[in-house]
């Protein structure tokens, strides 16, 4: 494995992203409001396993519905925080690969993997792990960013998702935002191919033509011009949504 293919220290290197807790918790309605449609609002007896967890905000908003909830991420300084900022008795946290969590097979009801895939070096690997784990008939709560995307999300440069890699290296240096460039960003087929082990539940469409039942204001406001042309795009060229959000049932 090449030495820049696991990103180490991410909330270091987005502080204002892992440390928005305003932000952080508005993702994470957007997910309760899927998981409480699905469920039917039964959630308060499932475990939970929340991969790239990072500082534990959605986590611990997450875990007040929730049975018990673990998260898990290898941002060391990440989890420090979380386990201090956040003590509750049913909420754990630890520094953990998401390629091999350690857990035992068929230990939770749901897994929350949101915007994390791009950042494992190994996205088949991360997904066997999550069917593992899940227990029969449970649910991923899977959220991707499409490859083809004109605005790359992590750095706000331009085509940089699409370019070759040794091509987006080069693009950072030359703006002197970073060595390497980790994400590992599929396009929509390969995202399809990626998760073909579970059968898999759209809730991208449903958000889009109505984000004030999910809580997704924040990327698509209703009625504005962005959910039009966004409506389009899903009718006729899904494959070109910059954000899929699946629920990912084990088979």
């Amino acid at each position: 494995m090449k030495k820049y293919e696991y990103q180490c220290g991410y909330s270091k290197m987005h502080p204002d992203v892992m440390y928005d807790i305003e932000m952080r918790q508005q993702k994470s309605k957007k997910m309760l409001a899927v998981l409480d449609e699905y469920y039917s609002g039964k959630l308060e007896e499932l475990s939970v396993l929340d991969i790239g967890c990072s500082t534990g905000i959605i986590s611990s908003y997450l875990s007040q519905r929730f049975a018990s909830l673990v998260g898990i991420d290898i941002d060391e300084s990440a989890i420090e925080y979380a386990i201090k900022k956040y003590p509750f008795g049913n909420l754990k946290f630890y520094v953990r690969d998401a390629m091999n969590t350690g857990f035992a097979d068929e230990s939770f009801d749901v897994v929350i993997c949101a915007q994390v895939y791009e950042h494992i070096p190994d996205s088949y690997q991360l997904l066997a792990e999550i069917r593992r784990v899940l227990k029969p008939e449970g649910i991923c709560y899977f959220a991707a960013g499409n490859r083809l995307n004109f605005m790359e999300p992590h750095y706000k440069l331009p085509f940089l998702s699409v370019i070759p890699k040794p091509l987006a290296h080069l693009y950072l240096r030359i703006l002197k935002r970073g060595k390497f460039y980790y994400e590992n960003h599929l396009t929509y087929w390969g995202l399809k191919r990626l998760v073909s082990q579970f059968d898999v539940i759209d809730y991208t469409t449903r958000i889009v033509n109505d984000p004030w039942e999910y809580h997704a204001t924040e990327m698509v406001k209703p009625n504005s011009f962005k959910q039009k042309v966004a409506i389009q795009v899903i009718r006729v060229a899904y494959w070109l949504c910059p954000t899929y959000i699946w629920l990912l049932r084990k088979k």
